[in-house]
C-alpha cells in the first residue's frame, strides 16, 4: 500500500519491507526527538490489517496463539506470536478487541499468509476472518502525546503509545490535523533503544521466542496447548535458548552502520574470526548515536568486545545468557 502521506513537504521514500511511507521527512534527528518528546506520528499505514468477528473470536485465537486471549478485555493490546511445529517464530501479531472484533496488524505483506494459515484452522467455530488493510490504515502516536484520536479509529493503547486503526480514506485529514509527521527510520530508532524485537528484522528462520525476550510480553507459559508449544515448554524448563538478543553502542566514527545480517566476531579474534552472531537492525539514534541490535550466541561472554564486520561495538545485555 503506498501511503498518499508520500506526496507530504520533504518526504523520502523508505526501501525494503518498509517500502510505501516515508523514511524520513527531511530531519531525521528532529522526527526522532519529536517522538520521544509525545510529539507529532508515525504513518505506518503499509502494514497488514486483519479482523477477526465472530462470538468464538476470542477462544478460537486462544487455541492458536502463543498469548492468552480468551479472557481478553476490551481495548486491553496484546502481543502474540505463531509458532511451527518446532517452535520457530513464523508471525507477530499486536492485537486489541473492541467488543465485537479483534483487530490486530502484522508485518507489511505477511497477512495473507497468516489469514491463510487462520482460514485452514477455521473448522466449525463462529469465526470470520478478514484481511482489512486495503481500507485501514495504521497510525502510531508516541508516548505523552494529547493528539486525540478520531471517533472512527480503533485504539491500541501500549506502553510505547497508541496504534490507530484508522479508515484509510481518514488518513490526509487526520495528518493535517496532528503532525509533524515523523518517518519509519525515527520509528525503528526508538524502537531499538527499547530493544523491542521485529518479525523479520530479529528474527530468522530458526529463532524462537526466548531468544529474543518474547516471553511474558507475547508468550504466555501458563496456557494450554498451541502449535510449538512444547518447544517453548523445553527451553523455559529444561535449558537455554541457543542465542539471545543483545543491545550494541558501535563505534561512531564508522560512516557507514553495519546492516541487517552483518557478521559479528570477537574484537579479539579480528575480522577473520568466528562468526558468533549477526545484526538485526541498526540505527542512528538521536542521543545514543550508532546504535544496533544483534543476535549472538548464547555463551559469549556479557563483557566481550565485538566486531560488527568492521566496526567496533559494545554490548548491553537484553536477554540474558
Amino acid at each position: 500500500m503506498k501511503s498518499p502521506l508520500l506526496s507530504l513537504p520533504g518526504a523520502v521514500p523508505a526501501e525494503g519491507v518498509d517500502e510505501g511511507v516515508a523514511a524520513h521527512y527531511g530531519d531525521l534527528f528532529r522526527e526522532q526527538r519529536a517522538l520521544a518528546d509525545g510529539t507529532g506520528f508515525v504513518d505506518l499505514s503499509h502494514r497488514g490489517v486483519l479482523t477477526v468477528t465472530g462470538d468464538d473470536r476470542l477462544s478460537w485465537l486462544h487455541l492458536l496463539l502463543t498469548q492468552h486471549v480468551s479472557d481478553l478485555p476490551v481495548g486491553q493490546a496484546t502481543e502474540a506470536l505463531v509458532l511451527s511445529a518446532n517452535g520457530h517464530i513464523e508471525h507477530a501479531l499486536y492485537l486489541v478487541d473492541d467488543g465485537t472484533t479483534v483487530w490486530a496488524h502484522v508485518e507489511p505483506g505477511s497477512q495473507e499468509a497468516l489469514i491463510a494459515y487462520l482460514e485452514s484452522m477455521k473448522f466449525f467455530y463462529r469465526v470470520e476472518v478478514a484481511d482489512r488493510t486495503a481500507d485501514t490504515a495504521l497510525v502510531h502516536l508516541p508516548a505523552g502525546s494529547i493528539a486525540q484520536a478520531p471517533a472512527s479509529a480503533v485504539v491500541r493503547e501500549t506502553p510505547y503509545g497508541r496504534d490507530l486503526f484508522l479508515p484509510r480514506e481518514e488518513l490526509e485529514a487526520f495528518a493535517a490535523e496532528s503532525g509533524p509527521a515523523a518517518g519509519i527510520l525515527a520509528h525503528e530508532a526508538l524502537r531499538v533503544e527499547q530493544h523491542r524485537p521485529r518479525l523479520g528484522f530479529e528474527t530468522d528462520h530458526r529463532t524462537i521466542p526466548h531468544e529474543l525476550g518474547w516471553i511474558g510480553t507475547a508468550v504466555h507459559l501458563q496456557k494450554g496447548c498451541y502449535r510449538g508449544q512444547e518447544t517453548v515448554a523445553r527451553v523455559q524448563n529444561l535449558g537455554k535458548p541457543p542465542r539471545r538478543l543483545v543491545f550494541l553502542h558501535l563505534d561512531g566514527s564508522e560512516v557507514h552502520l553495519p546492516p541487517n545480517g552483518a557478521e559479528i566476531r570477537l574484537a579479539d579474534d579480528g575480522p577473520d574470526g568466528r562468526k558468533i552472531g549477526f545484526v538485526t537492525t541498526s540505527v542512528r539514534h538521536h542521543e545514543l548515536g550508532p546504535v544496533a541490535l544483534a543476535l549472538v550466541k548464547r555463551n559469549v561472554p556479557v563483557d566481550a568486545r565485538l566486531l560488527a564486520e568492521e566496526t567496533a561495538a559494545a554490548q548491553e545485555t537484553v536477554v540474558e545468557p
